[in-house]
C-alpha cells in the first residue's frame, strides 16, 4: 500500500485564526459565506505538484464549524490554487455538506463533458480563472472563452481573481464573455488612492454598463492599509460598488485567509464590517440572501 504524501507548510504561512470572535452584527436568517476554501488535508487530498505555496491543512469539518459558528447557513467554496485543477477536496466538501454548499472549481481546456456533469452533480456552479502573477500564469483569453461558452449550457458562470492594474487589459474579454462574470475582491482596488482614481473608475464602469459582471466585495483584510480594527478605508469603496450594482454583489469571509501577510484574520471582525458599507437592512439580505441564492441556488431562490 503506497504511503501518502507528507506535506509541509510553507515556514512562512500563517494558519487561520484558531479563536474567532463572534460577531456583534447579527446576520439575516439564511445568509450565504459566498466566498471560502478548503485546503486538504494534504494526506488525503494532495496539493498540486506546481503550487506556489503549501498552506495549513483546512479542512471542510473546520469550515462548517466556523459557518456554524459565525451565522451562516450556507457556503460557496471556491477551488484554491494550491489544489490546481484536481477538485477532489472541493466535490468532497460539496457532497458532505448535504446541499449546504455550492461550489466553484479549476478546470483545463481538456476537461471532458461527463466530467463537467459531475462537478455538476457534486454542487460545482461556477469555474475560476486566477490572474494573480505570483499564484501562476495567466489564463490565456483563448481558453477562458472557450471554456465559458463549454460551461454555459449547464448554467454556470465565470470568477476572474485580478488585480486592479490588470483591468485595462482583461476588460474586453470579461465584456464579452457569454456567462455571468463575478470578479474577486473588487478587482483589488488600491484603497490608498482616492475613491474617484481612474482604476476604479474603470471597475465600476464594467459593473455600470455590463449586467451580466458581478463582485464580491469581500477581502477587507487583504486590502486594508489599517488593519482590523474596522477596516475603514475599504468601507467606502465597497459601498460604491454595491451602490452601483445592488443586485449582483456578493460576501464572504475569505476562510483560510490563504497568503495573509502579518497576522490571522478574525472573522468574527471580518463580519462586523458589513453593516459599515450595506447599512439598510433590506441591503443587507440582498447581498448575503437574495444574490447568492439567486445565483447558486436558484431552484430555492424566492
Amino acid at each position: 500500500m503506497k504511503a501518502p504524501l507528507e506535506f509541509v507548510m510553507d515556514p512562512d504561512w500563517i494558519p487561520f485564526h484558531s479563536n474567532p470572535s463572534r460577531p456583534a452584527f447579527r446576520l439575516p436568517a439564511g445568509a450565504v459565506d459566498a466566498h471560502c476554501h478548503v485546503f486538504g488535508p494534504g494526506r488525503v487530498f494532495p496539493y498540486a505538484p506546481g503550487r506556489r505555496y503549501t498552506p495549513c491543512d483546512a479542512p471542510k469539518e473546520k469550515l462548517f464549524e466556523l459557518r456554524d459558528f459565525l451565522g451562516f447557513s450556507r457556503n460557496v467554496i471556491v477551488q484554491a490554487s494550491c489544489h490546481g485543477s484536481d477538485n477532489r477536496a472541493l466535490v468532497d466538501a460539496l457532497r458532505a455538506s448535504r446541499g449546504r454548499a455550492r461550489g466553484v472549481a479549476t478546470v483545463e481546456r481538456g476537461v471532458t463533458d461527463a466530467e463537467l456533469r459531475l462537478l455538476d452533480a457534486a454542487g460545482v456552479r461556477g469555474i475560476r480563472f486566477n490572474y494573480l502573477r505570483r499564484l501562476g500564469e495567466r489564463p490565456a483569453d483563448a481558453a477562458v472563452r472557450e471554456l465559458a461558452e463549454r460551461i454555459r449550457p449547464l448554467g454556470w458562470h465565470v470568477v476572474v481573481y485580478f488585480e486592479a492594474p490588470d483591468l485595462e487589459e482583461l476588460y474586453e474579454l470579461l465584456a464579452a464573455l457569454p456567462t455571468v462574470v463575478v470578479v474577486d475582491h473588487m478587482g483589488r482596488p488600491d484603497v490608498s488612492r482616492p475613491l474617484d482614481n481612474p482604476e476604479f473608475g474603470r471597475f465600476l464602469k464594467l459593473l455600470r454598463e455590463h449586467g451580466h459582471v458581478w463582485s464580491k466585495v469581500s477581502g477587507a483584510e487583504r486590502l486594508s492599509l489599517r488593519g482590523p480594527d474596522g477596516y475603514d478605508d475599504v468601507a467606502p469603496f465597497s459601498r460604491a460598488v454595491l451602490e452601483t450594482c445592488p443586485d449582483r454583489v456578493l460576501w464572504g469571509t475569505d476562510w483560510p485567509h490563504p497568503n495573509m501577510r502579518s497576522q490571522a484574520p478574525d472573522d468574527g471582525k471580518l463580519v462586523d464590517t458589513i453593516p459599515g458599507f450595506a447599512k439598510a437592512p433590506e441591503r443587507q439580505h440582498t447581498l448575503l440572501v437574495a444574490n447568492p441564492m439567486r445565483l447558486y441556488w436558484p431552484e430555492e431562490a424566492p
